[in-house]
């Protein structure tokens, strides 16, 4: 999951604890990330960070980005745009939003991110200029619009790729950061209308000054005012200490069978609910092991791609998790 770099305005005005709230956001990512990373090197169970209060914890925190992401560019722009630091601003978040998309393109090419928080980040940046000058009562109902589309519009004719970025489709899409513009550019949104609140009642000084002691403010405004630097680099540090220690410590040593159903809840649990996963990879391991397949499946020598057995074991076993 996944958290970023809020368009500001200039340096004189900024809010001090709007940085501070930043700097929580993502030390609370990092977090979550470590917890990811954890059990991608299989310390925890496949599929852990992806639901139940992990998942939830997730959710806050992307929220929390993505109201920041309104509330700064309701502050920044709110007497005009100021055309020349956005295109900078946005320009940076494009191009780090490009590199996590390759990146992950190769590390992860089941599941990578192709429309995360950053490339949210960038198209709330850019949808939010629609509202800048809206009151903030249509901002709010907007906000709520966009929060239950998905309920309401999600549709098959969204489910080509090239639809994907709306959020709107049936099909469960695969990514390690998926972040579409329905549901999440309503938390944008929102925060475009707490900002103009705020304003509107003169009360934007509860963001002035910092908190105490002094030296976690500090060091959560630092953090919070490099926050794409931060996004960037924390996830390789994170998962280089993960290496390290699972070289010194490391996870126990797993049986064939035990590899096979780990990968396969992981994989599974990207569109799929744990219940799910959990009887559709019993069922295929143990169809495999009855038809004699597992050891050149687990090998790699054969696969879905390649074989019909597979192929109908993988059917029948979806179609047996599906009862309850």
């Amino acid at each position: 999951m996944s958290q970023t770099e809020t368009l500001t305005p200039p340096a004189k005005s900024r809010l001090g604890k709007l940085d501070v709230l930043r700097g929580i956001a993502l030390i609370a990512m990092a977090t979550y990330h470590s917890g990811w990373d954890f059990e991608f090197f299989g310390y925890m169970e496949p599929g852990t960070t992806g639901h139940g209060l992990w998942k939830l914890y997730a959710r806050i925190i992307a929220s929390t980005f993505l109201m920041l992401v309104g509330f700064s560019l309701v502050l920044a722009h709110r007497n005009g745009v100021r055309w020349r630091p956005f295109g900078i601003r946005l320009a940076q978040i494009l191009v780090a939003a490009l590199a996590i998309t390759l990146v992950t393109r190769y590390f992860t090419p089941d599941s990578f991110v192709f429309f995360g928080i950053l490339h949210e980040i960038a198209a709330a940046s850019v949808l939010g200029l629609l509202f800048l000058r809206l009151p903030a009562l249509i901002v709010a109902v907007a906000a709520a619009a966009v929060i239950a589309a998905p309920h309401f519009l999600a549709s098959a004719n969204f489910d080509a790729p090239v639809f994907w970025a709306l959020g709107l489709s049936e099909i469960p899409i695969r990514s390690n950061d998926y972040v579409p513009i329905f549901p999440w550019f309503g938390a944008a949104l929102a925060g475009m209308a707490l900002a103009k609140t705020l304003l509107h009642f003169n009360l934007m000084n509860v963001f002035s000054g910092g908190i105490r002691p002094d030296w976690l403010d500090r060091g959560l405004r630092f953090i919070g005012r490099h926050s794409l630097a931060f996004y960037l680099i924390h996830q390789p540090v994170l998962i280089g200490c993960v290496f390290l220690i699972s070289h010194v410590f490391p996870p126990a040593t797993l049986t064939p069978h035990e590899v096979f159903d780990r990968e396969c809840t992981r994989s599974c649990s990207v569109e799929s609910d744990k219940a799910f996963c959990e009887r559709f990879c019993t069922c295929t391991m143990s169809q495999l092991e009855t038809k004699k397949l597992f050891d050149d499946v687990y090998s790699g020598k054969r696969s879905q791609d390649n074989d019909p057995q597979v192929q109908d074991v993988i059917g029948m076993c979806s179609q047996e998790a599906l009862q309850p």
